[in-house]
Parts: structure tokens; C-alpha cells; sequence
């Protein structure tokens, strides 16, 4: 009788499966260039293999991925040498077709990091504020002022290139 076998990373497998398309994305809005957000998607799921965690449910490990990946990005942008470019060529493959939606992806893209990440996690990942809050790590206040202040730029942004 044959024992069916496990590999000892089936779980990453599992949840590289599931959670691989979102970390890319924010990666992607955090770094603006699709190798870099590759890279860091990649380097999420050695930490998830090398550390292994238990978790107490799917929102949970979740949880754990977005908040390595955020730091990971933060950590590529602070360093001194690595000068940064918003470039737009991967992510208008994983969002909507749409010229109005890639017009407002190209302003949010344009953000400060710490409004782009809030307004991403808000509004195309569909986390609430509370959540925003654990995964950043910041006050559920900074999170609404944060989100606040972001949509006051974009609107201002869009009542600018109306009028042109």
C-alpha cells in the first residue's frame, strides 16, 4: 500500500497559488517595476519557507504575506542607491483595460508610497480600515487620514487634467 507523499512545501505551493497575484500587485504599485515586484513576491515566499509561521487562519497568513512584502518594498526604497522610477508597462497587464480606470492608476501610481499603499489596499484589494491598520502597522487614524489625504490629491489631479 502506497502512502500518498507530501514535499515539505506544499503549504507555500498552496498559498503561493492563492496569495501570489495580490502580492504582486502591491509590490507592483509600491516598486513600479514589474521585475522588482517579481523579485519581492518571490523573496515574500522564501521568508514564508524559511520562517513557516503557524497561523491561525487564511486571513491571518494573509495578513502575515501583505505586512513582509510591504516591509520588503519598503526596505528596496530606502535604500540609497536605488533610485526609483513609477513605470506604468506591468501594471497595465494586471488591471482593466479601461482608459478612465488606467488614467486614475497612472495618478495613484504617481502617490507618495504611504498614500498609494492605503489607497491600494482600500479600494482595489477591498481591506477595511481596521485591517489596513494591523497590516501597516499604523493607527486606524492614519489610516482615514492617510486615505483622506490621497483622495484629496487625486481629486485634484483629476480636476486639473479636466480643465487642460
Amino acid at each position: 500500500m502506497k502512502r500518498p507523499m507530501t514535499r515539505p512545501g506544499n503549504h507555500v505551493m498552496k498559498s503561493y497559488e492563492v496569495y501570489a497575484d495580490m502580492l504582486f500587485r502591491i509590490a507592483l504599485v509600491h516598486l513600479g517595476s514589474r521585475e522588482d515586484a517579481e523579485e519581492a513576491t518571490q523573496d515574500t515566499f522564501i521568508k514564508l519557507m524559511e520562517k513557516a509561521p503557524p497561523f491561525k487562519d487564511d486571513e491571518h497568513q494573509k495578513a502575515w504575506l501583505i505586512r513582509v512584502i510591504t516591509n520588503h518594498c519598503k526596505n528596496l526604497l530606502g535604500r540609497g542607491w536605488r533610485k526609483r522610477v513609477v513605470r506604468l508597462e506591468g501594471a497595465v497587464s494586471v488591471t482593466t483595460n479601461s482608459p478612465e480606470d488606467l488614467a486614475i492608476l497612472q495618478l495613484v501610481l504617481a502617490m507618495p508610497v504611504k498614500y498609494r499603499t492605503v489607497i491600494h489596499l482600500y479600494y482595489y484589494e477591498d481591506y477595511p480600515v481596521q485591517e489596513i491598520s494591523k497590516i501597516l502597522q499604523i493607527s486606524e487614524s492614519a489610516v482615514k487620514m492617510r486615505l483622506q489625504r490621497g483622495r484629496q490629491l487625486l481629486r485634484l489631479e483629476l480636476e486639473g487634467a479636466e480643465s487642460q
